[in-house]
């Protein structure tokens, strides 16, 4: 989408998903969610954009881009495992089966690479070689490309505390998961990220990790839930130049989506002073960014659906649903 088509659709935002004749409401930080009596969940994929525990602003077809994003890959990927995924009314909107979230966050890695402290990257230059359950190489550098792709779990904080590493053999202590479903699970997430790999190599990108989030139905089978190899839970680098980045010590050429966070963390502390006004040229440089990843990502160009209030199109193409 060029810069002038863009900036027209500047203010066709999704803020707020809230529709009264929907049950069970929730709202999370990005996304609005209703259970429904049937035993499927309404999800809808809003545009605000969340940053230290809090909404910043929104950001025109975020929601659509990374539903449709996560809808090329459950698509892609339902051969290797099941998902949750029952319908796509809206460009904005997943109806999917409800489950009970495992207690195990799943982070996939295949580089040396992050920056938050329960990142590989952090550990190791802490001086860390065993983590995880996994013991890395002495000498390694920034970015570099692990031996072979390990499995990061954490513990998942569904009371907002802080997610803390866990390694198989305390997954099992704790009983967090029994070793049926740990084996499960982690045969999953490999075969999972060894497509997410294979496919984003065809698009001339490099899949340098990426978070996975499963369920168990109502039978107890595990299944692949929220979303799957989107520019939000993925990390992603441009294949092209990687090597010669890598050999400068640079770092690798990414879909860089933190603008907004960069510009506000610059200006004040985002955790407890007011935020400032964001400019406008910002947040559609970084509506553009998600839109390429898209594009990039697919190899779908983004077509964005109608020109009226996204909210509006949002309910009606929902009102099947209400008599449920």
């Amino acid at each position: 989408m060029d810069p002038a088509a863009l900036r027209a659709h500047a203010q066709r935002i999704l803020r707020d998903a809230t529709i009264p004749e929907l049950p069970n409401h929730y709202a999370g930080k990005v996304r609005d969610n209703y259970d429904l009596p049937d035993g499927s969940r309404v999800i809808i994929a809003t545009d605000r954009l969340s940053a230290f525990d809090r909404i910043l602003c929104t950001v025109p077809f975020k929601g659509e881009v990374l539903t449709q994003t996560a809808r090329f890959w459950f698509e892609q990927t339902r051969d290797l495992c099941p998902n949750h995924v029952l319908s796509y009314p809206d460009p904005n909107v997943v109806v999917g089966r409800r489950l009970d979230i495992l207690p195990v966050e799943i982070v996939v890695r295949g580089y040396l690479a992050g920056t938050t402290g329960t990142s590989i990257l952090t550990l190791y230059k802490a001086g860390q070689r065993e983590m995880y359950g996994v013991r890395l190489p002495d000498g390694m550098r920034d970015n570099e490309r692990l031996p072979a792709p390990i499995i990061t779990p954490t513990s998942k904080a569904f009371d907002g505390g802080h997610d803390e590493p866990l390694t198989p053999a305390e997954i099992l202590e704790r009983k967090l998961l029994t070793p049926a479903q740990w084996e499960q699970l982690s045969h999953y997430a490999l075969a999972l990220f060894a497509r997410g790999q294979a496919m984003a190599a065809e698009r001339g990108l490099i899949l340098a990790d990426t978070k996975y989030e499963f369920g168990t139905d109502t039978e107890g089978n595990i299944i692949l839930a929220d979303e799957i190899h989107t520019p939000d839970s993925s990390r992603y680098w441009k294949a092209g130049s990687y090597e010669a980045r890598f050999a400068a010590g640079e770092r690798p050429e990414s879909f860089d989506k933190d603008f907004v966070r960069s510009w506000v963390a610059a200006r004040c502390d985002p955790y407890n002073d007011p935020i400032p006004e964001i400019p406008e040229e910002l947040i559609l440089a970084t509506a553009a960014v998600y839109i390429q990843a898209f594009e990039t990502i697919t190899g779908q160009s983004f077509q964005p659906e109608g020109n009226g209030p996204v909210l509006e199109r949002v309910r009606a193409n929902l009102a099947p649903f209400f008599s449920k």
